[in-house]
């Protein structure tokens, strides 16, 4: 009878646990989001950037850039502003091994002034999620990690590296939100060759230049840069960082990648870390 007890008390203590864990994990959510919408410069001002596409922006690109956007977008698309994106997939959580673990995630974007918030949950046993948060706010990144939400495994932010690395992965995610690749939006593009083209994007102290190849669609199917940094056990290693896209499908008049893969080169070569798909979309569109 006492082992019972003992038993009763301990499933009521991990339950209370978990409740606490969701609601304050919940509030920093909130907090996060509110800096989101704060560092936004579309919202109660004057822009003075176009609210629409105009094809003619586009004299001049490389011709593998000018294909994507007559593919990707048509001709008059308002300009996003904000993007939800919910994505399931799994994540490899060893550097060195294969440790995957599903995951489901929800990832708030502006473009101006470029920001996300990326709230993820994975399922590292049953009953026991790590909560992660990434984000890059008004100049400034944040990487953190807590079991329940409760205790914390990981803490890297402020306006250094972190920063840039988050910086880096909102330009790479543009497939997803792809007005923001416009030159009007700021992108400078030079050409490569037939199949691929540099990007470069400014915001605040960081310029960042990446690689993006397109697929015979005309559209994006990877992006390459040749440092981010990765941390490899409790040391940040600059590696180059690649992705691919793949799945596109027409959404709000416009065709975007629906499945993802991330990955670093290390000196044994790639080794994928995140495969996700896109389960729901939303945008927000300039006036």
């Amino acid at each position: 009878m006492t082992w019972l007890w003992l038993g009763l008390v301990l499933c009521l203590l991990g339950i209370s646990l978990m409740a606490y864990g969701v609601k304050r994990w919940a509030n920093t959510m909130r907090a996060l989001t509110g800096m989101l919408d704060a560092a936004r410069i579309d919202v109660g001002a004057p822009s003075q950037s176009p609210s629409r596409y105009d094809a003619r922006e586009l004299d001049g690109l490389p011709a593998p850039v000018q294909r994507y956007f007559r593919t990707a977008l048509t001709d008059g698309q308002p300009l996003i502003t904000a993007a939800t994106v919910v994505v399931a997939g799994s994540f490899n959580l060893s550097a060195t091994g294969e440790q995957w673990k599903p995951f489901t995630a929800t990832q708030q974007v502006v473009t101006r002034r470029p920001g996300f918030l990326w709230n993820a949950r994975i399922a590292m046993l049953p009953g026991l999620p790590v909560c992660v948060v990434d984000s890059y706010i008004a100049g400034r990144g944040l990487l953190r990690a807590a079991v329940l939400g409760l205790f914390t495994v990981a803490d890297i932010r402020g306006d250094g590296d972190i920063a840039r690395g988050e910086f880096m992965r909102f330009f790479a995610e543009a497939a997803w939100y792809p007005t923001a690749l416009l030159p009007s939006q700021g992108v400078r593009w030079q050409a490569v060759d037939e199949r691929s083209a540099y990007a470069t994007l400014t915001d605040g102290p960081f310029t960042l230049t990446l690689l993006f190849g397109f697929n015979d669609a005309g559209l994006i199917d990877s992006f390459r840069a040749e440092a981010r940094g990765a941390m490899v056990g409790k040391k940040v290693h600059m590696l180059p960082w690649v992705g691919r896209w793949s799945n596109y499908q027409t959404q709000s008049g416009m065709t975007v990648p629906f499945t993802g893969e991330v990955a670093w080169i290390q000196s044994e070569g790639r080794r994928s870390y995140f495969m996700g798909t896109v389960t729901a979309l939303r945008y927000e569109f300039s006036l």
